[in-house]
């Protein structure tokens, strides 16, 4: 077995000899006159690299395809996540109509009750009352002459209380309207 003391690095190149006006027989005799003939090695680098181009188109058509259809997944994914936020925007305005409708029922029924029972709390004396209590809670003092000209008699409360009555039917319908 041989053994290996030193290397040496020797130039390898691949060599194209081209020939002119060879002359060639056919089986019938008859002479054909090449131009020139290269060596087949050159032939063969052509088709190696036509086939690397070749290749180097499928994969760029191949990564092509696959970024088209990640980017198709990614779009898809970005809709269905609009989609769903424009269900859940949705849903709270439904809410919020169904909570204002709701606070809007009640405060009407408020109004109403309230003004069911200031109508029926609308009686002779209880106006009676409130007038005597406007009176009574009027703190102005008056001095002089005039003061026993100030004071009402029971025709004008009267007077009074019943154009009150009548008035007040009225009002409480156009209420419940």
């Amino acid at each position: 077995m041989p053994l290996i003391t030193r290397y040496e690095p020797i130039q390898v190149t691949i060599q194209t000899d081209k020939v002119r006006d060879i002359p060639c027989g056919t089986k019938g005799g008859v002479m054909i006159f090449f131009d020139k003939i290269e060596v087949l090695i050159a032939i063969e680098k052509q088709k190696v690299l036509e086939k690397e181009v070749e290749t180097q188109k499928k994969m760029a058509v191949t990564e092509a395809e696959k970024d088209a259809h990640v980017s198709k997944i990614v779009m898809a994914q970005k809709l269905t996540e609009k989609e769903s936020i424009k269900m859940q925007q949705e849903i709270e305005n439904e809410m919020y109509l169904a909570r204002e409708r709701s606070l809007a029922d009640s405060y009407f029924y408020k109004v109403m009750k309230e003004a069911e029972a200031n109508r029926l709390k609308l009686t002779p004396e209880y106006l009676e009352l409130r007038f005597i209590e406007a009176i009574a809670n009027n703190t102005k003092m008056f001095f002089g002459d005039k003061v026993p000209n100030m004071i009402f008699d029971q025709r004008l409360l009267g007077n009074f209380l019943t154009g009150t009555l009548r008035s007040m039917p009225k009002q409480s319908e156009k209420l419940t309207q």
